[in-house]
């Protein structure tokens, strides 16, 4: 079979590679399409190498159909369409104890951590899959991942129907947590600096406006009759974002912060003060919000076909990772599609 690995900083290699027969509690997945998402990118960067063993073989936004079942699994049928929640705790961790188990103090994040879905056969455990409707696309189920971490970041938010909303930032998990906040009847607007990104968010009907070009607080101030906005989403990752972010939310407002930042950033924690805000981190996602983005992406609730900018053979799974760190690109899916 063929496998994509990362050998070190901006480099990845494909080549031929024995399959293995799944274990007793695994199952082995026909890859269909892998997404490619900004950790993907971190890795490709040099910037995980810490973490990562290379060569690594990387990805986690997938879909596929099972393949082969090993021993001791139940449940699941050769040819079922599956995609993978890439997440394996301890269970004995204080987390875990405590009912957290997504968020593991010992977290194999498969597909980082451990190996992941850039290769045509995949085995993994049978815990981590997820049933994907018969009527679904493989090419819209890649979505399904990213779609989760929007549902989880929503959820977490606790917003409602009627509430005003900022989503600081129009990349793709920008973009998703507008699009499910917008089905649970939320009103939705959307802050890029970036021209390509707002209009791409627009076309999907998205409210947006430009933080560079405006006074954003004003701008916010004016949408909501000077209240502020109900719950304000960071997912730019950008320092001065983090720091304007508070001036946003309304009194008792929540900020939610979704994008990875690698080193401590500034916050206005007089405003926090001030409006008594209550700040949430957003890291991953449950099963049950799995389940949901499922169930968003397989009723259309989700425009996955305007979502994905292009599809690759993983032969070029290289030149993908290039076109996201250059910007051109809003979602690259990988087909990679066993022979």
């Amino acid at each position: 079979m063929l496998a994509a690995n990362y050998v070190g900083e901006r480099t990845i290699t494909v080549e031929e590679r024995a399959s293995l027969m799944p274990e007793p509690g695994e199952v082995r997945i026909a890859v269909a399409y892998v997404g490619i998402c900004g950790t993907d990118l971190h890795v490709f960067h040099g910037d995980m190498d810490a973490r990562v063993t290379k060569p690594a073989t990387i990805g986690h936004e997938m879909s596929g159909t099972i393949e082969q079942i090993g021993a001791d699994v139940e449940g699941w049928s050769v040819g079922d369409k599956v995609t993978v929640m890439p997440l394996a705790w301890d269970g004995t961790c204080p987390a875990c104890l405590a009912g957290n188990m997504h968020i593991c103090q010992n977290l194999d994040f498969i597909g980082i951590d451990s190996p992941g879905a850039l290769q045509e056969y995949w085995n993994v455990p049978a815990d981590v899959l997820v049933p994907l409707p018969a009527g679904v696309s493989l090419r819209d189920a890649a979505l399904v991942e990213p779609v989760a971490v929007a549902v989880h970041d929503v959820r977490r938010s606790g917003l409602g129907a009627g509430d005003r909303v900022v989503v600081i930032g129009a990349g793709p998990i920008g973009t998703l947590i507008a699009t499910v906040a917008r089905t649970t009847g939320a009103d939705v607007v959307v802050a890029e600096i970036d021209p390509t990104r707002r209009s791409a968010a627009e076309q999907l009907g998205l409210a947006t406006f430009d933080p560079s070009a405006v006074d954003q607080v004003a701008w916010v101030e004016a949408w909501t009759d000077r209240a502020g906005a109900d719950v304000v989403f960071e997912v730019s990752g950008a320092a001065a974002a983090v720091l304007g972010a508070t001036s946003l939310a309304k009194v008792r407002g929540t900020l939610v912060v979704v994008a990875i930042h690698s080193q401590p950033r500034p916050m206005d924690l007089h405003r926090v003060f001030w409006r008594e805000l209550t700040i949430l981190g957003a890291r991953v996602y449950e099963r049950r919000d799995f389940e949901r983005a499922v169930e968003l992406v397989a009723d259309g609730a989700i425009p996955a076909d305007r979502l994905v900018t292009d599809v690759v053979p993983l032969a070029e799974v290289e030149s993908a990772f290039r076109s996201l760190e250059a910007g051109k690109a809003m979602k690259i899916l990988v087909e990679v599609r066993a022979r």
